[in-house]
């Protein structure tokens, strides 16, 4: 060993704070949104054919659950839902399901009324493996851009709902590993 070997800085391997950014987000990780600290609980996606994917985080608080989705198209778009009750929607939007193959293409929930947007089907990859469950989804958007709500229809006759926010990136801040990364 030589002098200036002395000052070398020793090598521990990669950096386990490296890469700590919204996209990586792994299950066990914490984050803070919106005042409170969260814990990612699951890690999904959606295949909607054609290279055409979203990502899914639960993300728990000690009083919430809520869906951080990402979806990648010239950029990033990112957006927090929260599951509804599908009992709370209009029942003739599921009627109207049944009838068409289709929603409505205006829906009323809580005073706002959503436009549909888009409507997908594809394949759900509950944190990453097996072969994906089938599903079609509908998309709606209020006039002003800043509320979604979505159903997603699993089956015949297995519905959910969400409603979400569009966010910034920067609104989630001191991402950490925590716990076990699988």
């Amino acid at each position: 060993m030589g002098l200036f070997d002395f000052f070398k800085k020793k090598d521990t391997g990669p950096d386990p704070l490296t890469g700590l950014t919204l996209p990586n987000l792994k299950i066990g990780y914490l984050l803070d949104f919106d005042m409170k600290t969260w814990q990612v609980e699951a890690s999904h996606y959606y295949d909607w054919g054609e290279g055409d994917r979203s990502w899914e985080w639960q993300l728990i608080s000690h009083d919430e659950t809520i869906y951080l989705e990402r979806e990648s198209d010239d950029e990033d778009a990112w957006s927090v839902n929260r599951k509804i009750p599908v009992s709370r929607l209009d029942p003739a939007v599921f009627d109207h399901i049944r009838q068409h193959q289709d929603p409505p293409d205006t829906i009323v929930y809580e005073q706002v009324t959503y436009f549909l947007e888009e409507m997908a089907g594809g394949h759900f990859f509950q944190n990453g493996k097996g072969p994906g469950k089938e599903l079609l989804s509908w998309s709606y958007q209020d006039d002003s851009g800043k509320k979604f709500l979505s159903i997603e229809q699993w089956g015949d006759d297995d519905f959910e709902a969400s409603v979400g926010i569009p966010v910034e990136e920067y609104q989630f801040i001191n991402i950490l590993p925590a716990g076990t990364t699988p």
